[in-house]
């Protein structure tokens, strides 16, 4: 797959990159518990950096903080900073400051919970006993049970908000699609209380904010990034609703012909990121 000439010039004049990490720049190796690159991936974040381009690798896990991410990414080869590397956490703290939102229950491990603490919120454990939870958020969290679930179900009858890193069953692994753990919790809060959690991980406006925030650029400059990712209910339609370039890798929930509604099709699908490198 090769691009269009204006599909080039507007990868070269990008105001900034958005990489999404597992099936598209990398896959978790289970057996040194980091990431192994996929073909091209580290050239092309390498003439990114080169160039002084601005980039984020943005994933929708949150079983790590987002500097233990970065920090196996760069064992892995990537020239990616503590800075550069963001997960629904991310975002989910910066919105949940910016509304109010301070007490926070959160359904997640330490990895998930990190990124809020370090943002001054009051996070309340899984089952710990709390009053005045305002918002319940659900992350990467396979230790979950009952006592969790009837902690979180009290929280968000008495009138706390759902909110959630990610909404989606499956991510990409080296051995192929795996669960999401917050898809599942969400289907048992929301079949007790009736509430639907607001997603603050990909593919929300909040995280593509987020994204931009960190690599300098202003709301007016959407239109000019480049999201680049293998699941087109997460990159894909993140980068349509704000009018981004957007593309497709069938390295990972993408397969090579999908068929995919409007709003979830790429700009550009590829089996590979070797047409980026070329134009980068």
């Amino acid at each position: 797959m090769t691009f269009s000439s204006d599909f080039q010039a507007r990868l070269r004049d990008a105001a900034g990159y958005i990489f999404d990490m597992d099936g598209t720049i990398a896959l978790g190796d289970s057996k040194s518990g980091g990431h192994r690159a996929l073909p091209h991936a580290i050239a092309v974040l390498e003439a990114l950096k080169a160039s002084g381009k601005p980039f984020v690798v943005f994933t929708n896990g949150t079983a790590k903080p987002p500097a233990d991410y970065a920090s196996s990414l760069r064992n892995a080869g990537f020239p990616v900073e503590d800075r550069q590397m963001l997960t629904p956490s991310s975002s989910a703290a910066a919105w949940l400051g910016k509304v109010g939102l301070t007490k926070v229950r959160v359904l997640g491990n330490a990895g998930c919970a990190a990124p809020l603490i370090d943002a001054g919120l009051d996070v309340v454990g899984p089952s710990e006993e709390a009053v005045g939870v305002q918002a319940v958020y659900t992350g990467w969290f396979r230790e979950f049970d009952f006592n969790a679930l009837e902690a979180a179900c009290h929280s968000l009858w008495n009138s706390a908000r759902l909110v959630t890193a990610s909404n989606v069953p499956f991510f990409a692994t080296e051995n192929g699609r795996a669960i999401g753990a917050s898809f599942p919790i969400n289907a048992m809060l929301t079949a007790m209380t009736r509430k639907r959690p607001r997603i603050l991980g990909k593919p929300s406006k909040v995280a593509f904010d987020t994204a931009m925030k960190i690599m300098g650029l202003p709301k007016s400059a959407a239109k000019n990034v480049v999201v680049i990712g293998d699941d087109p209910a997460l990159e894909m339609r993140m980068a349509n609703a704000v009018g981004a370039h957007s593309i497709g890798l069938a390295t990972g929930i993408m397969g090579k012909e999908a068929a995919l509604p409007e709003k979830d099709r790429p700009s550009v699908l590829l089996k590979d990121l070797q047409p980026l490198l070329d134009v980068l």
